[in-house]
């Protein structure tokens, strides 16, 4: 298996920002709260998953935000490894700014997914694939061909 450092960083990031933001809390706030001295510039850039974190410094951060880091970490392996076969990954952000008119019924659904805070990324069995496509008046194959241009881990069929 490859590991695909970039996403993983990026989930990772992802995860952290989620974490915190769970707790209604700015970095600032969060930054009050770690043991070692860290520049709020340097948190936005992992939550960005632009820098690499330590693990010690990781560490550090979810014990902050009283999160065990296992299940962080079990979180973001799930969304970067789990690719099931017959599912599709969808990035939900993506569908939301993609301004394609036949897609407006998949970007309301994932609006309405992304107000939730079940994360950015989903992953959709081939019925519901069909069954969007059928909302889009697209067929199935156009529907996910249009979805791995807009995925950015690609589907997995």
């Amino acid at each position: 298996m490859l590991i695909d450092a970039d996403a993983y960083q990026r989930v990772l990031g992802e995860e952290l920002r989620k974490l915190r933001k769970k707790r209604g809390w700015t970095r600032k706030q969060l930054n009050e709260r770690l043991q070692s001295e860290i520049s709020l510039q340097t948190l936005a850039t992992y939550e960005l998953g632009t820098r690499q974190c330590s693990v010690v410094r990781l560490v550090e951060l979810c014990l902050a935000m009283d999160e065990r880091p296992q299940n962080l970490l079990e979180r973001v392996h799930r969304r970067v490894f789990s690719d099931e076969p017959g599912r599709v990954r969808l990035n939900l952000a993506r569908v939301v700014a993609d301004d394609q008119p036949e897609l407006g019924p998949l970007r309301r659904w994932a609006q309405g997914r992304l107000a939730q805070s079940t994360g950015e990324e989903v992953q959709l069995d081939f019925s519901a694939l069909e069954r969007m496509a059928e909302l889009c008046n697209l067929d199935t194959q156009d529907l996910l061909a249009r979805l791995r241009k807009l995925s950015s881990l690609g589907p997995t069929f």
